[in-house]
């Protein structure tokens, strides 16, 4: 069974990646997100959730040490589960995996978030130019991400 790895930050993209729960049970899925308090019971609806450290850009001193280890459990990660695909709707925790993933072949599907319709997001920037497919939920999208695939909303 292929092995698939759904990753992203907290929040509204954890929200919009969970709309894709029905590809959970299709593959050998593995999902990864920060650890917060709204999202630790995770744990008890899917059987492969991993977490790394939450952090915000609002803290850029403490940021870049989370960030920097999170680079760091995100290739363990890598190692540990092998994923020939990774899927993600970003951000700044998903974009280290993505890189991760390509250099060691994974397939990267890249969903530019919803809340965005014209303008990029900065993890949309930097995951573009390696992402295998890259989706954008607004047509308007299109004329940013010239190759991308307009795919409508996921809700």
């Amino acid at each position: 069974m292929k092995r698939v790895l759904f990753i992203s930050s907290t929040g509204g993209h954890l929200n919009e990646l969970l709309q894709l729960e029905p590809l959970f049970k299709k593959y050998k899925s593995y999902l990864i997100t920060e650890k917060t308090k709204t999202n630790i019971n995770l744990k008890n609806k899917y059987d492969n959730v991993s977490f790394l450290v939450y952090g915000t850009k609002d803290h850029l001193f403490t940021y870049i040490f989370k960030f920097l280890y999170n680079i760091i459990k995100s290739l363990i990660l890598y190692i540990k589960i092998r994923p020939k695909v990774i899927v993600t709707t970003g951000t700044h925790t998903a974009v280290p995996m993505c890189y991760i993933g390509k250099l060691f072949g994974s397939k990267i599907i890249f969903i530019e978030t919803f809340a965005n319709s014209t303008t990029k997001t900065l993890s949309g920037k930097l995951v573009y130019p390696i992402a295998n497919t890259f989706i954008v939920q607004w047509e308007e999208m299109l004329k940013l991400y010239p190759k991308a695939i307009h795919a409508g909303w996921i809700y």
